[in-house]
């Protein structure tokens, strides 16, 4: 299983996001090295479980081997997806960046940014404007100082000044909370788990099963095949599992710095709003303030908690 990274530290504000100090980058560096140390040292403890086992009698594999090229094709795609996040967002939502205001709605967006920003000790992300009428908003970007916040024309035209604060907030909370580099991290370590099982299965059907002694035969690439789509369904389980609690810290984030208030405000004015067709593109779904419509066994699927689940949870911190 995952091994999850620790989240935000308990004290007033920081409940919810990190002041960026050099006692904090410290601290995030060092919360990435155990996690990634962490979840290296349950797959080599796998990998030597299994050769205890007498597994590789069986398959006829080294699997330090495989265990480096899973984590390298496993890691890659990830941090690939995380470092050019920012240009496919732009790319993908036909974001503009706002660098000179041409209007007092845009002069207002950077001010309330900027001021969110230094609250949340981070520097100031890129914002941007995308031409959708559905109300949503999103961050990304491969570090919390260089990201990219944007939002909705249809969120500015019909969210009040203190719910598009609140939405902002929210988006700034996902910034300095570092959640797009964890989600990368935890995405390249299922990336590996997946890889790296399902082609010890695909060798032990292929060798122990099929008695296949000519190399990988037809009974490898089907098992493997099959093994990819179960553990990588078992994967997005996780994966969402993770998204969907980031989403209630950084809807605490928003509650520090825009007010409990306005950011229920602002959840209840998105669920209003559930029938509005989804335009935001699949890929930055899990970047989006606005999701989560189904409980139970298809819940565990989705990147959002409901959001009278998130609207609940922030009245109960409030009480």
């Amino acid at each position: 299983m995952i091994i999850r990274s620790p989240f935000v530290r308990p004290s007033g504000l920081r409940t919810a996001l990190h002041a960026f100090s050099r006692e904090e980058k410290l601290y995030t560096m060092m919360r990435i090295l155990l996690f990634l140390a962490t979840n290296l040292a349950v797959l080599v403890i796998a990998s030597i479980t299994l050769k205890l086992l007498g597994v590789d009698r069986f398959t006829g594999q080294n699997y330090g081997s495989l265990l480096v090229f899973c984590a390298v094709f496993g890691f890659a795609g990830s941090l690939v997806s995380l470092f050019i996040s920012k240009w496919m967002a732009k790319m993908s939502t036909g974001t503009e960046v706002i660098s000179q205001p041409r209007t007092r709605h845009e002069q207002w967006l950077l001010q309330t940014v900027e001021e969110l920003s230094r609250e949340a000790g981070i520097k100031m992300p890129e914002v941007g404007i995308f031409p959708a009428y559905e109300a949503n908003a999103f961050a990304t970007g491969w570090n919390k100082n260089d990201a990219l916040v944007a939002v909705s024309q249809g969120l500015l035209e019909r969210f009040s000044p203190d719910e598009v604060k609140a939405v902002l907030a929210h988006e700034i909370g996902h910034v300095a909370n570092g959640d797009m580099v964890t989600l990368a991290l935890i995405q390249g370590v299922v990336n590996t788990f997946v890889m790296f099982f399902a082609r010890i299965f695909g060798n032990f059907v292929d060798k122990a099963i099929l008695k296949n002694e000519d190399g990988p035969g037809i009974g490898y690439f089907v098992a493997t095949i099959f093994a990819e789509l179960v553990l990588g369904i078992l994967a997005s389980i996780i994966v969402m599992w993770f998204s969907r609690r980031r989403e209630f810290r950084a809807d605490a984030a928003g509650a520090h710095l825009a007010g409990t208030g306005a950011m229920i405000a602002a959840l209840q004015r998105l669920r209003s709003e559930q029938g509005v067709p989804v335009q935001m593109p699949d890929t930055l779904n899990a970047f989006g303030i606005n999701g989560g419509l189904k409980h139970g066994l298809a819940g565990l699927l989705m990147s959002h908690p409901p959001l009278e689940d998130r609207i609940e949870a922030l009245r109960a911190s409030a009480r």
